[in-house]
């Protein structure tokens, strides 16, 4: 059955690769992306000319995932155009990467802002016609850094984990109105994310009064990803995480699991299993378990 997509953060990577293969199946797709006409404008043209020599219905759409404005002049768009969505992915993010004292304020929130907050502002915009129709998807895009934390992740990690937690709260609360919200969790993968990794502007200097072993630690760990991304027999093609959204997407409604893991995942998918009966006593422990199961459409 064709469906409506609704994803963010189409310029590169997995959203441009997701946004074209849903769309040359037969789905229609709302490619959004900011900055359409400027730092983006190759991509969007790149996505319409592809729309326009193989007949797909693929519309590219001003979105900014920072501004509640944005988000919502292109949800009101979309939705007066198509209705309500059937899959919203959440894939638009920026890693930040550096010691996590030298980041300002500013900029930790402009990390949560983006990965988080941004997510809360494409939801609020969409679910009240999800919600009203009783039957929907939300994909929220995480990582594996949402699963542990390592030296030199730290502002990044914050806003995995953020997400994480925020994504079990919301699956629970919309279970029972018909709609799915799952979280896919990559490895490190090749793509515009680690090239275009924002470092601290540490303007007073604070890396400087790290240990010399620290700052050649992170040289280091930074040339490993490089090296990574390099190997062949190292699963980092984009194209693993496009295949697992595809099928959770495909999934029927009430079987996807909440946390899917993609690439190299450094025993994230055994510490997932683990803790899984762990979630599910703390939602019997508060008397929640009915908002662990997703309800049918007429529940």
């Amino acid at each position: 059955m064709t469906k409506t997509i609704v994803i963010t953060g189409c310029s590169s990577g997995f959203g441009k690769q997701l946004a074209l293969q849903l769309a040359r199946r037969g789905d229609r797709v709302y490619a959004t992306m900011r900055a359409t006409q400027g730092k983006n404008a190759v991509a969007a043209e790149e996505l319409n000319n592809a729309a326009e020599t193989e007949d797909i219905d693929l519309r590219v759409l001003e979105l900014d995932v920072a501004s509640t404005g944005s988000v919502n002049a292109a949800a009101k768009a979309i939705l007066a155009e198509s209705g309500a969505p059937d899959v919203v992915v959440n894939n638009a993010g920026v890693m930040y990467v550096g010691f996590t004292e030298a980041f300002t304020a500013e900029e930790l929130t402009t990390q949560l802002d983006v990965n988080v907050v941004g997510i809360q502002r494409m939801n609020r915009a969409f679910l009240p016609a999800m919600r009203q129709r009783g039957q929907g998807l939300i994909v929220n895009l995480s990582s594996i850094a949402g699963r542990f934390g390592v030296p030199f992740f730290g502002v990044y990690h914050a806003s995995k984990w953020a997400l994480e937690g925020y994504s079990m709260a919301l699956r629970c609360e919309l279970a029972r109105c018909g709609i799915d919200v799952v979280v896919v969790e990559p490895g490190p993968f090749a793509t515009e994310l680690f090239t275009t990794s924002p470092r601290p502007t540490d303007a007073d200097g604070r890396i400087d009064m790290y240990p010399a072993v620290a700052r050649e630690t992170f040289e280091d760990l930074m040339q490993g990803f490089d090296g990574m991304f390099s190997d062949p027999d190292t699963p980092t093609e984009p194209a693993l995480v496009v295949e697992q959204m595809v099928a959770l997407i495909d999934a029927p409604a009430g079987s996807r699991p909440f946390r899917t893991v993609a690439g190299v995942d450094v025993g994230v998918r055994e510490r997932n299993a683990a803790v899984e009966p762990f979630d599910a006593a703390v939602l019997e422990a508060f008397g929640l378990t009915e908002f662990a199961t997703l309800a049918g459409r007429h529940d």
